[in-house]
């Protein structure tokens, strides 16, 4: 169970981690892309930023599961030893 919690928060942090980058070369682009804002050629920086801020804290999450699993795997071996 401890191994399922484990292998989430660690996909978890992937998954957030490709997000950031997708978001960041968005936001990289729009300068170069065309003007910036411009609601025709769909080059707005809000959406990528908030997309980058989603995926943060989205890692933040899933590290958190990361300790809990790792803290809990330890209080196990504690007990057990």
């Amino acid at each position: 169970m401890i191994n399922n919690a484990l292998a989430t928060g660690i996909q978890g942090i992937q998954d957030g981690m490709y997000g950031m980058e997708n978001a960041a070369r968005k936001i990289a682009r729009t300068g170069v892309d065309g003007p910036q804002g411009s609601a025709a050629t769909g080059n707005s920086l809000a959406e990528p930023i908030i997309d980058l801020k989603l995926y943060e804290r989205s890692v933040e999450a899933s590290s958190q599961v990361v300790k809990v699993a790792d803290e809990t795997l330890g209080t196990l071996l504690d007990i057990m030893a």
